[in-house]
C-alpha cells in the first residue's frame, strides 16, 4: 500500500483530538428570499465519515461550500479544526483549505493540463520539489488503479476515470478532512461501486475525516457495511451483516436536519 496514502497521520489525529473536526451550529443562509438550509447543527469527529442524504435541491451542496468557506452563512456558527470560519479572512481560509481536499461531482480536472499536472497542482502550487511531487503522482494514482493514466489529459477519461483522478488529487496532500460532493453522481451502476470502494480504502487505511454527499441509498450502505482487506487488496462485506462505526448519515430535507445519527438507528 502506498506510503504517501497511509503515512502515519500522528500530527493531523494530535492537531484533532481535543474535540470534533467539523462543527456547525444553526447555520442559515437564503438565496433569493428562498431559505436553502434553516438553522442547521450537527458535528463530525475525528476519523469518522459522515455521508449526507436528500434529496435534489435540499441544500447538501451549499453545506459542502460552507464548510469550506466558499459560502458564508447568513446566521449561525461554523468551526472546521476549531476555528471558526464565518468570520475568518481569505488569508485565513486559504490555510485552512490546505488541509482539506475536495472531490467535485465533475471532476473540475483541468482539459489543458495533463493527467500528472492535475493531479500535482497544489503540490506544484506549494512549491514541492519535482522529483517528489511525480512520486507522489505516482503513488496517488496507483491507489487509484490509473497509474497507467499518467500522460494522458482528462478528454481522453472516461467519466469515471475522470472522478478517480479527482480523489488522487484529492488525497495527494494528505488532507485531514475530505469532502465529496456526489462522487457517484451522473456514473453508471458498476462505476459507482468503483468510486465507493475506493472511498472505503481511503476510510479504512488513511482514517481520514470526511463528509460525502449521494442522493444514492445503495453507495451509502455500502459504505457502512463493507470494510477494506488490506490483506486480500478487497472490499468485502463486514462479517455477521457489522456495521462500520466511524460511518454516520446526516439526512436534509426542505433545509432542515431530519435525521442525524448511525446506520442503525
Amino acid at each position: 500500500m502506498s506510503h504517501v496514502m497511509v503515512q502515519e497521520r500522528d500530527s493531523a489525529e494530535t492537531r484533532q483530538a481535543d474535540g470534533p473536526v467539523v462543527v456547525c451550529e444553526d447555520v442559515s443562509i437564503t438565496f433569493d428570499v428562498k431559505p436553502v438550509l434553516q438553522n442547521i447543527s450537527f458535528s463530525v469527529n475525528p476519523g469518522e465519515t459522515r455521508i449526507i442524504l436528500g434529496p435534489a435541491g435540499c441544500g447538501k451542496s451549499v453545506l459542502m461550500k460552507l464548510v469550506n468557506g466558499l459560502l458564508k452563512p447568513d446566521t449561525g456558527s461554523i468551526k472546521v479544526f476549531g476555528e471558526e470560519i464565518v468570520t475568518m479572512s481569505e488569508d485565513g481560509l486559504y490555510k485552512l483549505r490546505s488541509r482539506i481536499g475536495m472531490v467535485f461531482q465533475e471532476s473540475a480536472l483541468f482539459d489543458s493540463l495533463s493527467v500528472e499536472d492535475n493531479v500535482a497542482y497544489r503540490l506544484h502550487e506549494e512549491h514541492v520539489p519535482e522529483a517528489e511531487a511525480h512520486a507522489r503522482v505516482e503513488e496517488g494514482l496507483k491507489f487509484v488503479e490509473l497509474e497507467n493514466t499518467i500522460s494522458k489529459f482528462p478528454p481522453e477519461l472516461s467519466g469515471g476515470m475522470r472522478r478517480r483522478v479527482s480523489i488522487a488529487r484529492a488525497l495527494i496532500t494528505k488532507p485531514d478532512l475530505i469532502l465529496y460532493d456526489s462522487p457517484t453522481g451522473g456514473l453508471d451502476p458498476i462505476t459507482s461501486t468503483t468510486i465507493v470502494d475506493l472511498i472505503i480504502k481511503q476510510r479504512d487505511v488513511s482514517k481520514t475525516t470526511s463528509l460525502l454527499i449521494t442522493q444514492r441509498l445503495q453507495d451509502a450502505f455500502r459504505l457502512a457495511m463493507n470494510q477494506f482487506n488490506r490483506e486480500t487488496g478487497e472490499v468485502e462485506r463486514i462479517p455477521n451483516d457489522g456495521i462500520n462505526d466511524s460511518t454516520k448519515f446526516l439526512v436534509l430535507n426542505d433545509g432542515h436536519v431530519v435525521f442525524d445519527g448511525t446506520t442503525m438507528e
